[in-house]
């Protein structure tokens, strides 16, 4: 073998390493478009326990869990027979209301609070207070605004103009919440979004940005696997 390929191989050898322990950055299209490889990564063995069901915000969660390629063990509790308010979860959570996580012995519960701790947890989030606390913002702004302007009846005529005009003209400009990549602020409003729409046959034709913004990120294999099989199955 001559001096050349040798160091090719070497080269290539670390290269692949690399990719290994640094991992794949969370915008990039390279997970696989297929139910079979999601399954397997919830198979494999994972400290991550995700307690849900799939008429609650828990597959947006799974959504975020999948797009950074996490393993974890699902856990469909039946909300119908009430097993959310059995002694055995409200151990897990008090409140008796999913989704619901488990990382080792630490338990976590809130939609919001999940999805911001698995992205620090993964270092999604900068380590700079500024743009940290805008990521926060925008999880905070979902649950707390924008979730009960679109899904409450008595509010949503009134809200959806003051609070999609903003978010259109913000997406004219560029192609996520904060930017130009996917974050944990897209999962939540994208998420509350596409919900809405679904749920309510909430029609977004005078915003047409926030249109395409939904269009390309349901597109997402990973969005595919998890909230949009739960409208589609």
């Amino acid at each position: 073998m001559s001096k050349l390929v040798k160091k090719l191989l070497v080269t290539f050898s670390v290269m692949m390493l690399l990719v290994v322990l640094v991992g794949t950055p969370i915008n990039a299209q390279k997970v696989k478009n297929n139910d079979s490889y999601f399954e397997k990564i919830a198979s494999e063995k994972t400290t991550l326990k995700l307690y849900g069901g799939p008429k609650t915000r828990t597959p947006m969660i799974e959504w975020y869990l999948q797009e950074l390629q996490i393993p974890y063990q699902y856990i469909s509790l039946d909300i119908v027979a009430k097993e959310h308010k059995q002694p055995a979860y409200l151990k897990i959570n008090p409140m008796g209301k999913v989704p619901a996580l488990v990382d080792g012995d630490f338990t976590l519960w809130e939609s919001g609070a999940i999805l911001i701790y698995l992205a620090n947890k993964y270092q999604q989030i900068p380590d700079q207070i500024q743009p940290q606390s805008l990521i926060n913002q925008w999880v905070i702004f979902a649950n707390a605004t924008l979730s009960p302007g679109l899904f409450l009846p008595d509010r949503r005529e009134q809200e959806m103009p003051i609070l999609l005009t903003p978010l259109n003209d913000i997406l004219s400009k560029q192609s996520f919440i904060l930017g130009y990549q996917l974050t944990v602020a897209d999962i939540e409003i994208a998420g509350y979004l596409y919900y809405a729409q679904k749920l309510f046959n909430l029609d977004y034709q005078n915003y047409p940005h926030l249109v395409n913004y939904l269009n390309i990120l349901s597109k997402r294999p990973a969005f595919q696997a998890t909230i949009g099989k739960r409208f589609n199955s």
